[in-house]
């Protein structure tokens, strides 16, 4: 029998809106500039429409479900209907994620959404201590997020049925990385089972110099040689002494594999591509993925700039997610 290459789309990233209701010195915001706007209900009925329709024929399980995640260049909660939203797309049976900065969760809004079925809320989290924190999210208090955050991990076990996933996000920089270690004490203060460290990408020349990665294991390929060797490393204790050993030998390696996974592919690992996932900007664009919904400025390999510049397939709901 020959076998067919399952195409069905299972993850669709939604931006409810551009607009932010913080200004991040990291964000991208700063790089571009593009009108705000929030989608409009008919786009969002389309982008559950083509997910349902999808589904129609998939495996069961657990992880069978489609997967709406609502996230952006934006604050997803800003949009006057995102309640709405989640609880449309859980009415049609897909699983629903949020990443926000949980400063307009409020109990009322942290309820509804638990009533909703919310699955999953990831908050972005750049600093453990009010200070880190508040170097990259100016104006914001580090204090009413895990207030937020703690009050709808609390109100969980009011409802039946799972219980919201909460999670923490962290964009590793060189002057917040020292605040790593205090990230277990804030996710057991939010009741975070998992978090997420990303890299920075610098959006100015002003970031670069926050970069964690223009040099080491996970910079680069070129062949093993005498001078660059390549490493296979077991598994070891992740203590301090082992830390600071492992940074210092592997300060020049370029080939690295940890139980015989190779760094250097994972780099190469495309997180969208290998989810079946796609992405729909407030204005019905659709793209491959989210760093390719809007046009913006970066600088990588030092101070280079590049331009990255929108990949839009289609547009919703003109079209629908089955014909693009």
């Amino acid at each position: 029998m020959m076998n067919v290459p399952d195409d069905r789309l299972r993850k669709v990233y939604v931006e409810p809106t551009n607009a932010c209701n913080l200004s991040c010195s990291t964000c991208v915001r700063h790089a571009w500039d593009e009108p705000e706007g929030f989608m409009k209900w008919a786009t969002f009925e389309a982008v559950v429409d083509g997910l349902v329709t999808g589904r129609s024929g998939a495996a069961e399980g657990p992880n069978a479900a489609p997967t709406i995640v609502f996230m952006g260049l934006g604050e997803p909660l800003l949009h006057a209907r995102f309640l709405d939203m989640v609880r449309l797309a859980k009415g049609r049976g897909l699983r629903v994620e949020v990443t926000t900065n949980a400063l307009l969760l409020d109990g009322p809004l942290a309820e509804a959404l638990i009533g909703a079925g919310l699955d999953q809320l990831v908050v972005s989290i750049d600093g453990a201590s009010a200070e880190a924190f508040g170097r990259v999210r100016s104006g914001a208090s580090l204090e009413r997020v895990i207030e937020n955050v703690r009050f709808l991990h609390d109100q969980r076990g009011s409802y039946y049925g799972p219980r919201v996933r909460i999670g923490i996000e962290f964009v590793a920089m060189r002057s917040n990385i020292r605040e790593l270690p205090a990230l277990n004490r804030l996710a057991a203060k939010v009741g975070a089972s998992f978090v997420i460290v990303s890299n920075v990408l610098a959006y100015s020349p002003e970031l670069v110099a926050e970069t964690l990665y223009d040099r080491g294991a996970t910079a680069g390929g070129g062949p093993a040689t005498t001078a660059t060797p390549r490493w296979l490393l077991p598994r070891l204790d992740a203590d301090e002494e082992v830390g600071a050993a492992l940074g210092a030998a592997l300060r020049t390696v370029t080939q690295v594999s940890v139980l015989d996974h190779d760094l250097g592919s994972a780099n190469a690992h495309c997180p969208f591509v290998h989810a079946d996932a796609c992405a729909v900007a407030w204005h019905g664009g659709l793209s491959p993925c989210p760093p390719l919904l809007h046009t913006y400025r970066c600088f990588v390999l030092g101070r280079r700039e590049k331009v990255m510049t929108r990949w839009e397939v289609g547009r919703l709901p003109g079209e629908t997610l089955a014909a693009l």
